[in-house]
Formats: C-alpha cells, structure tokens, sequence
C-alpha cells in the first residue's frame, strides 16, 4: 500500500510526460527557407499491400496495360520481358499545394550489361495515356522523373540516372538522347539490384523548391540527387507511374507508396540557419531532445516515489500499527473505525 504522497506525486507528473513528448514530437523541420510544422497523410494517395479489395480492384488508384498485382510483394508494371509497357494512376487529382511523396520500388532483372529501358513517376494533369517517354504521353504538363536505366547516346554521366523535366504541355521529351539538356535536376545512383529496399523521397512547396531524395546505399541512408528551387508545378496534378521494355528489359515494381500533405510556415527567427534540402517529413531532429525530457521526467517520479515511501515507512513506525490513508484509519478491528458497526446510529 502507498501513501497519498507517493500517489500524488504520480499523477502530477504523468500528465508532465505526456506533454514532454507532444513537443518532442511536434518539433517544425526546417526544409530551405520554409517550415514543415506537420505532415498527414493522404490515403488517396498512398498504396500498400495488398494493394486490391474483394472485387479487385482498388478505390483510388487504377492499373493497366501489362502491368499486374502480386498481393504480397508489389505491382509490377513490366515484366523482365521485351516490349512490355505498364501503368498505374491516381484517380483523384493531388489537391494538396505542399506535400511529401514516399516511393519503394524495385527494379531488377538478368545481371547482364544490357538491360532497360526504366520507370517514370508522374505529376501531370493527364492520366492513364500510353506513350513512348517510359510508357506514358510524350508533351506531357507536369513534372516527369525518369528512372532511365539505359542509355540512348554517350554521354559524360553515367546509368542508371535518375532525371527530372518539367514538361509545358508542348515541348516533345527527346528519347534518342536520353533527355540531356531537358532537365532540371539530375544525378546517377545505381538503385539497380540493390541488397536494400529503394525508396525515393519527393518534397515539394509549392512556388518555393522540389527536393528529390533517394535510398539505395544502405537502410535509413538519404543520398541527395535533385533540389530545384523557384519552381511551380500545375495545380492538382494527378500521380502516376508507368515503366517500359524494349529489345531490353527489366522488372519494374512500385512496392508502397506514401503520400502526405505538408502544413508549412515561415521561418521566424533571425538565429534559425539550415541548408537547403538537408532535412525531410519523417527524419525528426528532436530525438535526443525527447529521449532527455523522458529521462528527467522518469527521475523525477523515481523520487518522488523514494520520499513517499520514506513517510509511508515514518507513518506506519509511529502509528502504532495502524496505517492512515486519506484521513481514515486502517486496522484490523472491523469496519472504518467502528462507524458502521455500532447498532445505535441506525
């Protein structure tokens, strides 16, 4: 049995944790010159195992072409075959002016030098139309980030790339040439047959900077590739993905994706410095912060539970035996200190 003490030190200081820890994690990430204060998820946006419902077919996202469905594993847009071609779209628009896009895929095949032809992910006002620019339209509007595995001509870079052009609608997608000179960003990162899940992270404010980060080095491990800044893209884009095979193939799979709509502000004091890009939804810098308010605040029960138990022992030692709790005594004489059991007060 504890003392009121010790309880009341408890129940001060639980709420005191709870508190700790909402602000440990709701601590704004700074992106360039803009604040994420906090992300929320889209569900009509995001995808996950095991992808399809009862009738399958799946509420917000259409698939077609070659592409097919493995319940457990992925949505393979093309197969390790030749002249394959797949597809899956959002069907709502991306509403959402800032938001935060998460992509697993994979792409693999035969370990041979030949192999191609790659992926796209989109952000265009048109959907779900066949083309030759990675399996979907060329003189699309929107962005296009082309996961180009094979190349068309020489070039001073190396494969696999990861590319991104901003199309008006108008301009025709050079496929001969791989697209040089057409981009906004680029970098080379092999995220072929890698031992470690691929993902691509897509960061974008709107009017202010599009940050594109890949893993495919090691778990957790953010490699920068693309930050364009000034750049707007059409509002409400639709989402999409598509891959394609010519004489040479691979297999191209989308294994999750998570989309959240990102709430920003500005950045208010004239202290706050950070590199564009640095920092991403979902990679919190208030770790350490959380871990030493837990570590205080758990200190501070361990005691207060000391001292209450310290005068419950004082109580007990000079109360002859009887324990006092709240005021009431305790004892082994029957009823709360004989009120109930006199006869005469009923």
């Amino acid at each position: 049995m504890f003392s009121t003490s010790l309880w009341s030190s408890v129940l001060t200081l639980l709420p005191l944790i709870g508190l700790a820890q909402a602000a440990a994690d709701t601590v704004p990430t700074k992106i360039g010159n803009q604040t994420i204060e906090r992300t929320v998820q889209l569900r009509t946006h995001s995808l996950f195992a095991p992808y399809i419902d009862q009738d399958l077919q799946n509420r917000w996202w259409d698939f077609g072409a070659d592409s097919y469905v493995n319940t457990n594993k992925h949505i393979r847009l093309t197969r390790n075959r030749p002249s394959q071609m797949g597809w899956l779209w959002s069907r709502l628009p991306l509403t959402s002016q800032n938001f935060v896009i998460e992509v697993e895929f994979k792409v693999s095949g035969e370990s041979g030098h030949l192999f191609g032809d790659g992926m796209a992910i989109w952000l265009t006002t048109e959907r779900t139309q066949p083309g030759p620019v990675f399996g979907s339209k060329n003189e699309f509007n929107g962005l296009g980030l082309f996961l180009d595995t094979y190349a068309n001509a020489r070039h001073t870079f190396a494969f696999p790339r990861i590319m991104a052009m901003l199309g008006d609608g108008k301009t025709t997608y050079n496929y001969n040439n791989d697209g040089d000179g057409q981009e906004i960003g680029a970098c080379s990162a092999n995220y072929r047959r890698t031992n470690v899940a691929t993902k691509l992270k897509i960061t974008y404010v709107k009017d202010t900077f599009l940050d594109v980060k890949i893993q495919y080095q090691a778990w957790d491990e953010w490699t920068d590739c693309i930050y364009v800044e000034n750049i707007s893209l059409p509002p409400s884009p639709f989402l999409g993905f598509s891959a394609m095979t010519g004489d040479v193939a691979d297999a191209h799979d989308v294994i999750a994706v998570t989309t959240s709509s990102a709430i920003t502000s500005a950045i208010t004091s004239k202290t706050s410095k950070s590199i564009p890009g640095t920092k991403i939804p979902g990679v919190s810098s208030s770790t350490w912060t959380g871990f030493f308010f837990k570590l205080f605040l758990f200190s501070g029960v361990c005691v207060g539970g000391y001292y209450g138990w310290m005068e419950y022992q004082k109580r007990n030692k000079y109360g002859g035996g009887m324990a006092n709790f709240g005021g009431m005594s305790l004892s082994g004489g029957g009823g709360f200190g004989g009120v109930y059991t006199n006869p005469k007060r009923f």
